[in-house]
């Protein structure tokens, strides 16, 4: 079923997990490796990137990560709104700051890009689209709360709903 914007359908677990060969901010080619990222040192390597230590002679090149951070471009989107926001606002942020730690700690590419508080609420937005689905899930068995999420597949694009 679509919805009225743009052709955003609502997501299944299963599309989450399909590979997306369409993401512009993943490298068209095989990197040299050990590739290491100027801005943040992950390093890639046997076909993924991680935390590790490269040899000073390793390829530099820009992680998607901190491509996609650069270019201020999210992959996923987490609105946050509702009363209950409002009242937990410090105890919500410390849920989100700790998950996408334990997330990135395992995974470099997965990063949030910023956090930004208006009237309606907040809006984290995120370097990957697992990230956002996973942050938007971590805040609905915590606090349970409505939770809505839409993925557009031309784009590599999530946008999560969650409110209280």
């Amino acid at each position: 079923m679509k919805s009225q914007r743009g052709g955003v359908q609502p997501v299944s677990h299963d599309q989450l997990f399909q590979k997306h060969d369409h993401d512009s901010y993943k490298a068209g080619r095989k990197l040299p490796g050990p590739t290491r990222c100027p801005d943040c040192g992950a390093v890639f390597q046997k076909g993924r990137w991680s935390w590790g230590s490269a040899p000073d002679a390793a390829h530099e090149e820009r992680c998607p990560a901190c491509h996609r951070i650069r270019d201020k471009f999210p992959a996923g989107f987490v609105a946050l709104k509702g009363a209950f926001l409002a009242e937990h606002r410090d105890e919500i942020l410390h849920l989100i700051r700790n998950h996408e730690a334990k997330e990135k700690a395992e995974r470099p590419l997965q990063r949030i890009i910023a956090i930004v508080e208006g009237a309606d609420g907040m809006m984290v937005t995120t370097t990957d689209t697992h990230l956002a689905r996973d942050l938007a899930q971590a805040l609905q068995r915590a606090y349970k709360g409505e939770l809505g999420l839409h993925y557009n597949k031309e784009e590599n694009l999530l946008r999560a709903t969650w409110s209280r």
